[in-house]
């Protein structure tokens, strides 16, 4: 039988890491939360539009237009990134302007982004 090389091989816990992770673990509804903001990133759509934001606030019909996508799509996957305050948006008479809300969002995305490139290059 072979050996999985990855399991632990013992039993004893090491108290005094258990302990100072216990001391640097966020809250249970923290950890949701983030959990929930990392699914929002698991759309490739949601992911476009957001791409498409950091190079500039847009309309729907313009996402719709880049994107080759419907209106009600476009609309569709904005709510839900504005639910999870990664778009806002700004009126100009009819018209309804999205951009990034702050820039953590482009640091969350430029950090993924750099970790897929860096496995392409292994």
């Amino acid at each position: 039988m072979k050996e999985d090389l990855n399991a632990c091989q013992c039993s004893e816990i090491h108290e005094d890491v258990v302990n100072e992770v216990k001391g640097v673990m966020p809250e249970d509804e923290m950890l949701y939360d983030l959990a929930e903001l990392f699914k929002v990133f698991g759309d490739t759509t949601r992911v476009k539009i957001l791409y498409a934001l950091f190079a500039n606030e847009m309309c729907v019909c313009d996402i719709a237009s880049l994107l080759q996508m419907t209106h009600s799509a476009i609309s569709h996957q904005l709510r839900v990134l504005k639910q999870a305050r990664l778009v806002k948006f700004r009126k100009e008479g009819k018209v309804v302007y999205y951009s990034l809300d702050d820039t953590h969002i482009s640091q969350i995305f430029d950090c993924g982004l750099n970790h897929i490139q860096e496995t392409y290059k292994r």
